[in-house]
């Protein structure tokens, strides 16, 4: 059975190399900015992903140490350590979940709630600035315009 997880084709012609390094290079210009109004802010880009995944957890205003290791893409023990680096920033208090005392739910204090406020608002900007000029590369239309193997 194929491994639907790899592509049928590499890049093949340096049309492809260029939209895929175009793409890569616009990824890193934003991210790059994020690192910088972040940390001018007095947060590291980690941080603020937490902050941001914590506000904006679907259907609550909260979410587990377990859901924001899957969100962050992060090893549980550490994601453990981040909340605990933002808690002694007053950014996030834990609380022993109601329903499941294994669990653990971390919410935003105020102050976190006030610095997730700030940088998703100049994030936003940024990125309504870069529309039209970071777009998602359409590798499917190039893939189809290929002859078959």
């Amino acid at each position: 059975m194929p491994d639907s997880s790899r592509p049928r084709r590499g890049p093949t012609s340096k049309a492809d190399f260029e939209v895929l390094a175009e793409f890569r290079y616009q990824l890193r210009k934003y991210l790059r900015f994020s690192e910088d109004v972040t940390q001018r802010e007095g947060v590291t880009p980690l941080q603020y992903q937490l902050l941001l995944q914590i506000r904006g957890y679907p259907g609550r205003q909260w979410a587990t140490v377990a859901e924001l290791a899957e969100r962050l893409q992060a090893k549980h023990h550490g994601v453990v350590a981040l909340v605990s680096r933002c808690e002694e920033l007053g950014l996030v208090r834990r609380v022993s979940s109601a329903s499941d005392l294994r669990k653990v739910e971390v919410h935003l204090t105020d102050a976190g709630e006030a610095m997730v406020l700030h940088l998703a608002q100049l994030h936003r900007a940024e990125l309504l600035a870069l529309q039209g000029r970071f777009v998602v590369p359409d590798l499917a239309a190039t893939e189809a315009a290929l002859p078959p193997r």
